[in-house]
């Protein structure tokens, strides 16, 4: 009886040690695709607005300057599915928002011929007015991606990044 006793503990043990080990695995394999998933939203998040700032920078300075300007397109349009394919349902509705923001300013300051920056620029508070949507939509986006990375984030009131919507106008 006492072998038997001692065999039984024995398999219990290890039984146990086994399933130990499995949910261990199964419990770290998930924390490490949330950590990847994060990572890669961050990136894609981070890439987003710094295509905004670069291409709001850049038209800025053409109508500033009047003189033309190029920007790849291609670059926005793969950085706004890149942050889709891996942003929560709430911050893909915001991202598709921003760019929709992004359409509605670039017809007003970048697509209509009319308003060639060397032949027409836009003065600084047309350029402004023409910014403040996206301004806005932007502030949207980053307070929830911020809510989606942590709940603890406070949201935010502000333009970031240098926008050019207006130093004093927040949303």
């Amino acid at each position: 009886m006492a072998l038997l006793d001692t065999l039984m503990t024995t398999a219990a043990g290890a039984l146990s040690a086994t399933i130990g080990v499995l949910v261990g695995g199964i419990v770290t394999h998930r924390a490490q695709d949330r950590q990847w998933l994060r990572d890669r939203q961050l990136i894609a998040y981070q890439e987003l607005i710094s295509h905004y700032a670069k291409f709001t920078m850049t038209i800025s300075r053409a109508h500033a300057g009047r003189q033309g300007w190029d920007y790849d397109w291609s670059e926005w349009s793969a950085a706004l599915t890149r942050a889709s394919l891996v942003a929560p349902a709430a911050v893909a509705a915001e991202i598709d928002n921003f760019g929709k923001a992004i359409g509605t300013f670039l017809d007003q300051v970048a697509r209509d011929p009319a308003r060639d920056p060397s032949r027409d620029p836009l003065n600084a508070e047309e350029f402004a007015q023409a910014n403040r949507a996206p301004a806005q939509a932007q502030v949207q986006l980053v307070n929830a991606i911020r809510r989606s990375l942590s709940k603890d984030q406070k949201e935010l009131s502000f333009w970031i990044g240098g926008s050019l919507a207006g130093r004093h106008d927040h949303p």
